[in-house]
């Protein structure tokens, strides 16, 4: 029997993520043991097998693999022998290295899912140090599998960019949406109407995106070469260089990943 424990299991992202997997049986309840410093165990109802605790040194303790999901200003707090454990991390901004360093385990995984990781819709990369074992990174995919589509990384420098495209990702989506749902009030749209209008465009959008066969840039081509309303809009986002703000925040974000 493998334990797995997660520091910080109880907040938004540890629990995006545990309830997927759990709900497809990839871990079970038994074999979870979840640490919150406010003894809150709300949002695992559904699962009265898994153990709670309020102090990290005995889940550690009792666990083979940990994840440290928690934000990166709290590492600090974690003073953590992990010593022989799997730990994988869903912290940006905190290196292999100092992880390595830090919790004494010769085996770490980082990874970055995103916000979408409930709906079963998450891109999650992630990339392993040297130590780690060809079971170690089967359980690490599987368990991020169960949450979305996963990639395998070889550089942290790319899970720093990616940490920006798609560990951001959705909030950079939600902003391009708030413009839009704006807009549509500016022009005289309720804003109730609005919200539910937008919100449906970008769910049908990336439904429609995910089983497209064309790239998405044959789609801006071909709407563009055919004229119309969609061309115009288009034309004008493009003219307006629509590009450059996408890659500056991109660029910021990438940045800010990388200097910790």
């Amino acid at each position: 029997m493998t334990t797995l424990g997660v520091i910080g299991g109880t907040g938004w992202l540890g629990g995006a993520l545990l309830r997927p997997a759990l709900a497809k049986g990839f871990v079970a309840a038994a074999d979870l043991i979840l640490s919150s410093r406010s003894g809150k165990t709300a949002g695992f109802e559904g699962w009265p097998d898994i153990r709670f605790v309020t102090d990290n040194q005995a889940l550690a303790a009792q666990s083979d693999i940990v994840i440290l999901s928690v934000r990166p200003e709290d590492i600090d707090t974690l003073e953590l022998d992990l010593s022989g454990k799997l730990v994988i991390s869903v912290m940006a901004r905190v290196p292999a290295e100092a992880l390595l360093a830090r919790f004494k385990s010769e085996r770490v995984i980082r990874a970055m899912p995103n916000a979408c990781a409930e709906q079963g819709l998450s891109f999650t990369p992630w990339l392993s140090t040297p130590g780690v074992t060809a079971a170690d990174a089967a359980f690490a995919d599987g368990f991020f599998a169960c949450s979305g589509k996963t990639t395998k990384l070889s550089a942290e420098s790319e899970l720093d960019y990616f940490t920006a495209l798609t560990g951001s990702g959705p909030a950079f989506i939600a902003a391009f949406a708030d413009v839009m749902i704006r807009d549509a009030i500016a022009n005289g749209v309720a804003p109730d109407v609005a919200d539910t209008a937008v919100r449906q465009l970008f769910l049908g959008s990336g439904a429609w995106m995910a089983d497209a066969s064309e790239t998405t840039a044959d789609t801006v081509r071909v709407f563009t070469e055919y004229g119309g309303t969609t061309a115009a809009g288009l034309t004008a986002m493009l003219s307006a260089d629509i590009a450059g703000p996408i890659s500056k925040g991109l660029a910021a974000a990438r940045d800010k990943a990388a200097k910790g």
